[in-house]
């Protein structure tokens, strides 16, 4: 069965306060907006254990911001190249409370997480958009010419977003609001996931995909450096169809395999080896090296889970 009739069938299942007078020129305190007070309140500690899926459709990416400790969760809610406008952003608590299922709406297939200085990106199709954490607003838009599948998303230090182009086999750059090519061609290996490492973009090759994604043509995982744009392999066959890619905290990458449903792990000398198998779908996972969580999007299951990696990582 292909990614298209699985998501589909996947998705069938689914079914004021008056002020009080003011004496002449005097205004109210004004309040905080209820998102400010709500991002402001500390987060619960990321845990394991719990499945979440209401308010979950088609989830793509999972991402832990850093600086909240909140969850954010991209919802395609319909075909992954669909334009729509179903697509939207879930907020979560470390618990896997949800705590807004529509933080952000109106997108059409959003796909890769990352946020930097208070931003949240998100790739939609032939856009790079960046959400503004504190109040849930879009802050900016960036229409890449000739994109034809946005996908995952990274951020260097300076504030630089990458952003890969599985079906163009390409990888962008976007920069006060403007787009530049970063690298294409073959060479690239049709790439999904991407993570910047220091000053190397870690890549992960899809392999060859069709338009539905059945292909189980696997890729690799590689580097490319920032500045040269060299490529360098970690992995030295290809090995997987790679979604998410992450830190592992000890040299090496957490990284999914979405067509086999795994979870898997990367050694600094590129070695692979399985951690989790689940069903199809594992797509764009977040990994917290310190808490060693795992929190994977089951994106043809609609439902986001997080998974305790102690027993299984080296």
């Amino acid at each position: 069965m292909t990614f298209t009739t699985r998501l589909t069938r996947t998705l069938a299942l689914c079914a004021p306060l008056l002020l009080p007078a003011c004496s002449r020129g005097d205004a109210p305190p004004a309040a905080p907006a209820p998102e400010a007070r709500e991002t402001a309140a500390p987060a619960p500690p990321l845990a394991a254990g719990w499945t979440a899926t209401d308010g979950i459709a088609a989830p793509e990416s999972v991402y832990v911001d850093p600086a909240s400790g909140f969850i954010f969760s991209s919802q395609i809610v319909g075909m992954p190249d669909g334009r729509d406008g179903n697509g939207r952003i879930v907020k979560m608590s470390g618990d896997g409370t949800i705590i807004a299922a529509e933080w952000v709406t109106g997108l059409n297939a959003p796909k890769g997480l990352r946020s930097h200085d208070g931003t949240l990106w998100t790739a939609d199709l032939d856009e790079v958009i960046g959400i503004d954490i504190a109040s849930g607003r879009i802050a900016s838009r960036t229409t890449i010419a000739g994109a034809l599948f946005l996908n995952d998303v990274a951020t260097g230090p300076d504030g630089t977003v990458y952003v890969s182009d599985m079906m163009a086999n390409r990888i962008y750059t976007v920069k006060n609001g403007a787009a530049s090519v970063f690298a294409e061609g073959e060479q690239l290996e049709w790439p999904n996931g991407i993570l910047v490492d220091g000053g190397r973009l870690i890549v992960g090759g899809w392999g060859k995909p069709k338009a539905d994604f059945s292909t189980d043509v696997p890729g690799r995982l590689f580097a490319l450096d920032l500045q040269t744009r060299q490529k360098t392999l970690i992995t030295p066959k290809p090995f997987a169809n790679i979604d998410g890619v992450e830190l592992d905290g000890r040299g090496g990458y957490i990284v999914t395999d979405y067509l086999k449903g795994k979870v898997m792990q990367v050694s600094p000398a590129g070695e692979a080896r399985d951690l989790r198998t689940f069903m199809p779908g594992t797509a764009d996972l977040a990994f917290v090296a310190a808490s060693r969580i795992a929190v994977v999007p089951h994106m043809n299951e609609n439902r986001v889970a997080a998974y305790d990696l102690s027993d299984v990582l080296k």
